[in-house]
């Protein structure tokens, strides 16, 4: 028998399951406001935002609630998203922070009377994880679960405020000028149909570059805390700290806002207030144990 002197054909480059991503996007849409709002979606629909045929769709779904990820009512037959999606969820980090969290953001509405935020960054986005109501405080919005541009929020500012300078410039030049989502941060529209001048953030000069964004980086790190004037709402400010896990890495922030006229004279007494209770939280998660 003759040996066999051909190369060996190298492997190809790995590619990832496009059956996965297809049946993730199945799951996005079910996890969206409209399935939400709806208790859940019918195929048809669900075949309509992820553009796919009806019954692959309905094929796939059928898969997926045999194992738990999707549930479908037996009532309307709409799905919706499922009890092991869920019980999965609630073993990631992320999950366990916001148990951790809860004592603690409710200690800053029994001291501020507004309600408090666990914040985390997604991207250029800072995602609201869980939010503890004030009673005191009418809030018409739920922030749960809502997704905002960064850059320009007090939470945005101090989730990225240990960054290195280096990846602090990268991730400015690609986030730091997002006004698509953003209203221009030196202008506001107003009931008339014209612009108005945001006022000036209580002495500081607003942010309109990279440099701007440094020195803000640099009060957050020598403060523990970030403020914000009416530069991502008009008429609203806030303040947020940072929430260190036991690496002594920032992986949230603890966030107040509220209408200027309740907050706006009492800024950095709430936020020295916040810094504090954020770092019992951090503590709790295994931060500062080198300092003991």
């Amino acid at each position: 028998m003759m040996e066999d002197t051909s190369p060996a054909v190298a492997p190809g480059p790995r590619r990832n399951s496009a059956g996965l991503r297809r049946d993730f996007e199945l799951m996005e849409a079910l996890g969206s406001a409209e399935a939400e709002s709806s208790g859940g979606l019918g195929v048809v629909r669900v075949a309509e935002l992820v553009n796919r045929d009806k019954g692959i769709v309905s094929r796939t779904l059928a898969t997926l609630a045999e194992v738990g990820l999707v549930a479908r009512d037996p009532v309307t037959q709409n799905y919706r998203l499922g009890y092991q999606l869920y019980a999965l969820a609630a073993r990631t980090l992320e999950a366990q922070l916001v148990r951790a969290s809860v004592p603690y953001l409710r200690r800053v509405v029994t001291a501020t009377r507004e309600t408090a935020n666990l914040c985390v960054l997604r991207g250029g986005n800072v995602l609201t994880l869980s939010s503890q109501m004030s009673e005191y405080a009418f809030r018409g919005v739920g922030w749960e679960g809502v997704s905002t541009a960064a850059w320009q929020t007090s939470s945005g500012r101090v989730l990225v405020s240990d960054w290195a300078d280096e990846d602090l410039r990268r991730w400015y030049d690609v986030h730091g000028h997002d006004t698509a989502v953003l209203r221009p941060f030196a202008t506001v529209a107003n009931p008339a149909g014209g612009l108005e001048s945001l006022p000036p953030r209580q002495g500081r000069p607003r942010i309109t570059d990279f440099a701007g964004f440094r020195t803000e980086m640099l009060r957050i790190r020598a403060h523990g805390y970030a403020t914000v004037n009416e530069e991502f709402e008009k008429g609203v400010v806030g303040v947020s700290a940072p929430v260190l896990d036991f690496r002594q890495n920032i992986v949230a922030a603890i966030n107040v806002s509220a209408p200027k006229p309740r907050l706006g004279a009492h800024l950095e007494e709430v936020g020295a207030l916040t810094a504090r209770i954020a770092r019992e939280l951090s503590a709790e998660l295994g931060a500062f144990q080198s300092e003991q």
